[in-house]
């Protein structure tokens, strides 16, 4: 199995298929088995790397809830990007995975060549409406230490992941779900990469904040797949692929 060792914590990762590369990062409580859909239909066209977040799926859970962060979570993704040779690589992700796929371009913009955000949010400009959202976090953080990993719901997503640590999934709720300033709600309008924008139409806590980034990212391209919840990636395989593809042959890929 492919891990990669940082600072004594695992990260387990996949690199599957050759060309140019496309990394996608999971949602919370969700793990990289959820692109398994999006592995097999991409395979002739690039190389895919997806990977599990601290505390999910087979990555590392550490103790410390410090190990936890926005920070950490992008120096793992470019620590990913390095081992595998990867100078520069179409970032995506899913709610969660999107947030952490824009943060990531706030970071290191020269090593994005577009973005894709799946049923995600840039965060929140007012405090009040920031803090109601970590309180939101806090309370799948308490859910965890509570019940286990009988919290984790039933979400599509969520169904097809296997986790081994309820704590490391309270951890990461209060180090990477929870959001401390505005700095990617107001980056939105200096993105110069292609971006496709994509959403379910029954997904509807995230509609609205899609529509914010279609229209704050220069030329950002939009499309909601009708019948999809917060997953369209695997509640509507072949449309999300399809638009995934579409976008990617735009890009020469």
């Amino acid at each position: 199995m492919p891990y990669l060792q940082r600072d004594g914590v695992r990260i387990y990762y996949e690199d599957r298929g050759a060309g140019p590369a496309v990394l996608l990062t999971h949602g919370y409580t969700a793990t990289l088995r959820m692109w398994n859909p999006q592995v097999a239909a991409l395979a002739h066209r690039c190389r895919t790397i997806c990977w599990d977040m601290r505390g999910h799926g087979a990555s590392d859970s550490p103790d410390d809830p410090a190990a936890y962060s926005h920070e950490a979570t992008v120096a793992d993704m470019t620590a990913i990007l390095d081992v595998c040779a990867v100078a520069r690589a179409v970032i995506g992700g899913l709610s969660l995975g999107g947030f952490m796929s824009l943060l990531f371009h706030l970071a290191h913009p020269e090593r994005v060549r577009a973005l894709m955000l799946f049923d995600t949010g840039p965060g929140y400009k007012k405090d009040d409406a920031r803090a109601e959202w970590n309180r939101l976090a806090e309370g799948y953080a308490l859910r965890f230490e509570t019940q286990g990993l009988a919290a984790l719901g039933t979400g599509t997503e969520v169904r097809v992941a296997t986790h081994r640590s309820a704590q490391g999934l309270a951890h990461a709720a209060r180090g990477m779900l929870a959001q401390n300033d505005a700095r990617v709600i107001e980056s939105l309008p200096r993105i110069a990469v292609p971006t496709l924008l994509v959403a379910g139409s029954e997904d509807k806590p995230f509609l609205p904040a899609m529509d914010y980034m279609a229209g704050k990212i220069p030329g950002a391209a939009k499309l909601v797949i009708q019948g999809a919840g917060h997953a369209p990636n695997l509640e509507r395989p072949e449309a999300f692929n399809h638009a995934v593809a579409s976008f990617l042959e735009r890009l020469g890929i």
